[in-house]
């Protein structure tokens, strides 16, 4: 696939199966909405053998079997079937987000600092729990829980690799806070 690095591409879901008669994907979402798949406008699809395909994403809309999609080219169930249990990208670079709005893959890997300026730990995974995300925080054995809230989170620099947290009370050992 010359288009493009396979390092630009973020995985963002998995084919469940096809549904319907028409082409359509059922999709295992990744994403917060259907709308990040029609704003980005296309997908690559890589099969279970490794093949990948491009494809222009027509709509995509929330059933209670999962994310249902319509991607241009796909026309028929037996078509949609050559793509069960694909994974699902999209380019680093049609992703759109809101001026304070991060995505997974920037936030991994960023130096998480308390506000004195002491060292917590390299931010290692981010936890969906439904509600409001938990950073997981690693600093050798040391791991820390931070909830991703305006109250905890103070910065995100990006351009820096950097995230300056001001824990709540008792999130943090008190040594730690000290250090």
């Amino acid at each position: 696939m010359g288009w493009i690095s396979p390092s630009e591409l973020i995985l963002v879901g998995e084919v469940k199966s096809s549904h319907g008669l028409k082409g359509l994907l059922c999709i295992k979402s990744f994403a917060r909405s259907e709308t990040s798949f029609v704003e980005a406008g296309n997908v690559v699809l890589r099969t279970t053998a490794g093949e990948m395909k491009k494809f222009h994403v027509t709509y995509a809309r929330n059933s209670r079997k999962g994310l249902i999609l319509k991607l241009e080219g796909l026309e028929t169930r037996e078509i949609a079937d050559r793509y069960q249990r694909a994974e699902l990208f999209i380019s680093k670079g049609d992703l759109r987000r809101d001026e304070d709005e991060y995505f997974w893959f920037e936030l991994i890997g960023l130096s998480v600092f308390n506000e004195s300026g002491n060292y917590l730990g390299s931010l290692c995974q981010v936890i969906p729990t439904g509600g409001t995300d938990i950073y997981l925080v690693r600093d050798g054995a040391t791991e820390i829980l931070i909830p991703a809230t305006e109250e905890v989170v103070k910065e995100i620099d990006l351009a820096g690799k950097r995230m300056i947290v001001s824990p709540l009370d008792g999130l943090l050992d008190q040594d730690q806070d000290e250090v």
